[in-house]
């Protein structure tokens, strides 16, 4: 057979891509300009930013920094521009960013708000990244307890014996499910718990604070505002709503009938009642059905309604995530002798959460704008304080400025979660091709 004149006796050199298809030419013409109708749109949308870009960027930039009125700068602004439109006031903020960031606390004391936000980033290692040396756990541990006398004041053998209750409870349930199974440990455990911080956690601290007494100056709630109030609020909903959300979701799922429909039913209740009303209850409402006389602090209040309202939509979000493992996953877990808590543990819920990490992240996000609408019951956050400062006589008639700043820090903080968000989307991905 005679041979063929197309047949390759000899391996092609390698080439260079074209210029047009690689770098940012390449990107730019995969991405904006691979078709008629993608030109048109990029050249559209490329005006519309320019157009909007033109009047926003001499606006920021064409400013005034210093000045101790709104009617100063207007007066600045004429002198150099020969205009009062056009050009922000960012002396409003040279002027009241402290009281944006920390309302009105105690300014001698500004060091303890630091110091817990800056324990809750080293506490939030270990937990976020897998790199961080584990030692630091004991941080995360303990966080929870330094946060309310770090920021309320008191004496520190308060929330040593809240710590012990949780210790009392660990010990009791450790020995009696090994005695009496899981259902009756639990019971011990939260009876032994609640027998501590009712009876024996007072006399501790009693004796504690007569021996070595170690407190911070008190700070009262109604001190408490601007973004270090946001983010107290939306840290602890965020926190507790996890766990509280994981809970709710595997009742809503249990076969116990009872355990069931007090799940659905608050799930179905909370999620069905806007969050303002909540606050309105824990503002108002709640004091009516407390006894005479008692004290409940109203951020204690709202923290909690907050937390509630989160953990619904957490456990709808993690319920999502069960429902989407096939039933192999729970098979498999019963084929290895596994029971119900460790197959949990180790097969079910590492996967229901990692499916689940979007919808989990964004509902954070919610929860942490969601803190803007306690400027409706009172407390000053950046919001309330900003209706503060333009009710002002030095202020008044000032908006935009007050606004882009306070977007810009809760900006700052949920991009931050969005984008760790992606990066453990990434990090866990294992359906490589």
């Amino acid at each position: 057979m005679s041979e063929h004149a197309f047949v390759r006796k000899e391996i092609v050199p390698e080439q260079t891509p074209p210029l047009s298809s690689i770098g940012i030419v390449g990107w730019l013409k995969a991405n904006l300009f691979s078709s008629w109708l993608n030109v048109a749109l990029t050249l559209l949308a490329s005006s519309f930013i320019l157009y909007v870009l033109s009047g926003v960027l001499p606006w920021t930039f064409q400013s005034i920094w210093h000045a101790s009125s709104l009617t100063e700068c207007r007066e600045i602004a004429m002198a150099t521009w020969g205009k009062t439109h056009g050009h922000a006031c960012w002396a409003v903020i040279n002027d009241r960013w402290v009281q944006l960031l920390f309302g009105f606390y105690p300014s001698h004391l500004y060091w303890r708000p630091i110091v817990a936000l800056l324990l809750l980033i080293v506490a939030l290692g270990p937990v976020l990244f897998s790199e961080a040396p584990r030692n630091l756990f004991y941080v995360t541990a303990a966080y929870p307890f330094l946060l309310p006398w770090l920021m309320w004041g008191g004496s520190l053998w308060v929330s040593v014996s809240v710590l012990l209750g949780f210790l009392v409870a660990y010990i009791v349930i450790k020995y009696m499910v090994e005695i009496f199974g899981q259902l009756l440990g639990v019971i011990a455990a939260v009876f032994a718990a609640l027998f501590w911080w009712t009876f024996l956690g007072a006399i501790f601290s009693e004796i504690a604070i007569s021996v070595l007494p170690l407190s911070l100056e008190t700070v009262t709630s109604r001190s408490f505002g601007g973004f270090m109030l946001a983010l107290l609020i939306g840290v602890v909903a965020i926190g507790c709503s996890l766990p509280i959300g994981i809970i709710l979701a595997l009742a809503r799922q249990s076969d116990l009938l009872i355990v069931k429909a007090i799940s659905i039913g608050f799930i179905e209740f909370i999620r069905g009642v806007p969050l303002i009303t909540l606050l309105f209850v824990a503002s108002t409402l709640l004091n009516i059905f407390l006894p005479p006389g008692s004290d409940f602090d109203i951020i204690l209040r709202v923290i909690i309604m907050v937390t509630l309202f989160a953990s619904a939509y957490m456990a709808e979000v993690i319920r999502g995530g069960l429902a989407s493992l096939p039933r192999g996953q729970y098979e498999g877990a019963d084929s290895l002798g596994l029971d119900y808590w460790q197959s949990q543990r180790l097969i079910i819920m590492p996967q229901a959460l990692k499916v689940s990490i979007p919808p989990i992240v964004s509902t954070f996000i919610s929860v942490l704008k969601d803190t803007t609408l306690v400027s409706i019951i009172g407390l000053m956050d950046p919001l309330g304080l900003s209706q503060g400062i333009r009710a002002n006589a030095e202020w008044q008639g000032i908006y935009w400025e007050l606004f882009a700043f306070i977007a810009l820090l809760f900006f700052v903080v949920c991009y931050s979660m969005s984008r760790y968000s992606m990066y453990l989307e990434r990090k866990l991905q294992t359906d490589h091709l």
